[in-house]
């Protein structure tokens, strides 16, 4: 393997290696709210927002990633307002997790007592009030190994940007591959830099795991 790859480009893996940064944590935040408020809708008592919910978590399970980007990417700009290959996939990327996300909320929803809703509301908290202060707190705390495991999910998926000239670190390590025609070493850099990524938040998930079950 020739180091000298990534000594001589270091400065553009550091540059796509800020690209997936970037489009990770503003997908994971987007995906995170969406998927929560998704998980509401599913559990709720309006049948429009259950059937809306459904949809939405059986479409977007149920089609490739890479369509989904495309949809954000190629869709806006048949209306006239296109969007940059960064912001398209970021967008796709949040929109695609989040309906996984959703599921392992409602099931962590699903798991907490009954009874903690019939005494929310019992004492006076509407139905958003109880979700938000009473249900979600308790169900996020459920379900944090899937949520964990679907935030890692995210950060590989981060590379389907590259389909899209999206600024990632796929797409610089392809810049890198074709300037040097070394492409097992140059792909090989790039896992380091995804593991250099995945491997802490697996290992703050399952400490955070550990501090909840102690706590509670």
């Amino acid at each position: 393997m020739d180091i000298t790859i990534l000594t001589e480009y270091f400065g553009t893996y550091m540059e796509g290696f800020r690209g997936t940064v970037l489009s990770s944590l503003m997908a994971l935040a987007g995906s995170f709210l969406l998927g929560a408020l998704i998980a509401v809708f599913r559990i709720g008592p309006l049948r429009p927002l259950r059937w809306f919910g459904t949809g939405y978590v059986e479409f977007l399970r149920n089609i490739p990633l890479l369509l989904v980007v495309y949809i954000f990417y190629y869709g806006p700009s048949v209306l006239g307002m296109p969007l940059d290959g960064f912001t398209a996939g970021t967008i796709g990327l949040a929109v695609y997790t989040s309906s996984f996300i959703a599921e392992a909320i409602r099931a962590g929803i699903m798991a907490v007592p009954q009874g903690q809703t019939e005494a929310a509301r019992s004492s006076g908290l509407s139905y958003s009030q109880t979700m938000v202060h009473v249900i979600l707190p308790q169900a996020i705390r459920l379900v944090i190994p899937p949520l964990g495991n679907q935030f890692i999910n995210l950060i590989k998926n981060s590379s389907v940007l590259t389909i899209v000239a999206g600024l990632d670190l796929m797409y610089f390590a392809d810049i890198i591959n074709a300037d040097t025609y070394r492409t097992f070493d140059t792909y090989v850099f790039v896992a380091l830099f995804y593991l250099a990524l995945t491997l802490p938040l697996s290992y703050g998930v399952r400490v955070w795991e550990r501090r909840l079950e102690r706590k509670y």
